[in-house]
């Protein structure tokens, strides 16, 4: 039973087909816009909707595009100190997470000092910034245009390191499939499945309530009925449309109650294998969902009424093990690995993952309380 609970969304979004058109109607103060991209989305022509626009509103921009795939906490640091030599008065952050999430740091330096590792925890962010902050998505996945966190990745300790803070939250996003369609099929996969496991560990979660609940089964839907098209067919304007919706509730529904053991495990196998994020939790989560579903019977039925009718007189476990075929086969569709053994991880890594895994703030939101042991066992199965 609920008792209460709170909801705050602190950015704007500004969704649909051409939306990027009305970005000059965010410039009104803003004299020298600095970029936050990656080579991939510079080369794909994206970055042009967006300076064009700028050039014709007679605002200078500086471009940074060395963003690297799960930026690391030296990248965060060093696009930083660029950002305040170019004096740039506003950031905006063209690309996936990635990008989005590496603009998100910026800001928090540029307005605190030091480094992002000093940052990593909860609500440490002492200042709020006055740098505004548009994100442009060009994947639909992560859901960073909206959410409070950002992940990066700390290869010295061979860990992410993950600062949470309303501070982080962009002020605007701008969110127009349209800047999705050149994104490739591995690509569009990974994160796809990515927003449904943000939704599905969101209803599950600890920390769930109504309004995400309602958001996260709206995004589980979508992405049932919308990613194997956006993934063989890229150009599909309805796919594509859709799967940007699903993304955004998502993240939206996890902004407010957060993840789980999916992803603590996943943070941790990216850290220690190097494993691309939506690759790592399409490897987990149907395990993680058969382990999780005992906990939560009722959500888990719920969950599975998303891809197929359920037969009330048919018993529970009957459901879930649907649940967990239909989840299963929807990897399998789109081209996701299935196997650790196929994305490189050595069996004598499991160990410091399942170590690490119970070390993230996400783990403590899982309905189900996982230990070291079952954690290793978990991935022993994967692998």
């Amino acid at each position: 039973m609920y008792s209460s609970f709170e909801f705050h969304l602190p950015t704007k979004i500004h969704f649909g087909l051409n939306k990027i058109e009305q970005l000059d109607q965010q410039l009104s103060n803003v004299n020298r816009a600095f970029i936050v991209t990656d080579k991939g989305v510079l080369n794909s022509g994206l970055v042009e909707h967006v300076t064009k626009i700028l050039e014709k509103n007679a605002t200078a921009y500086v471009i940074y595009d060395e963003v690297e795939p799960d930026p690391s906490v030296e990248t965060v640091d060093k696009v930083a100190e660029v950002f305040q030599q170019e004096e740039g008065d506003a950031l905006i952050a063209i690309g996936g997470g990635s990008p989005i999430d590496t603009a998100k740091g910026v800001r928090v330096i540029a307005s605190n000092g030091g480094s992002i590792r000093d940052y990593a925890g909860v609500n440490l962010v002492k200042q709020s910034s006055s740098i505004p902050l548009i994100a442009i998505p060009t994947t639909s996945g992560t859901g960073s245009e909206v959410t409070i966190f950002a992940v990066f990745s700390d290869w010295e300790e061979n860990r992410k390191v993950t600062v949470t803070s309303p501070a982080l939250a962009p002020d605007i996003s701008i969110v127009d499939p349209k800047m999705t369609m050149t994104a490739p099929p591995r690509i569009t996969a990974a994160s796809g499945f990515d927003a449904y496991a943000h939704a599905a560990e969101t209803f599950v979660s600890r920390a769930s309530q109504p309004a995400s609940d309602a958001l996260a089964l709206s995004a589980m839907r979508t992405v049932h009925k919308y990613l194997r098209r956006a993934v063989y067919n890229g150009g599909d304007v309805e796919a594509r449309v859709k799967m940007a919706e699903a993304s955004l509730l998502a993240g939206m529904a996890f902004n407010q109650s957060y993840l789980g053991l999916t992803h603590a495990i996943g943070s941790a196998l990216s850290g220690h294998a190097h494993v691309s994020h939506g690759v790592a939790i399409g490897l987990l989560l149907p395990a993680v969902m058969r382990y999780n579903s005992i906990s939560q019977l009722d959500k888990h039925v719920e969950m599975a009424r998303v891809f197929r009718e359920v037969d009330l007189s048919m018993p529970e476990w009957k459901s879930i093990d649907q649940l967990i075929e239909d989840v299963t086969r929807l990897r399998n569709d789109v081209g996701l690995p299935q196997r650790l053994q196929q994305v490189g991880v050595e069996e004598d890594q499991l160990k410091a993952i399942a170590a690490d895994s119970i070390k993230s703030g996400m783990w403590k939101f899982n309905p189900r309380q996982a230990s070291e042991e079952e954690i290793l066992n978990m991935l022993q199965d994967l692998f």
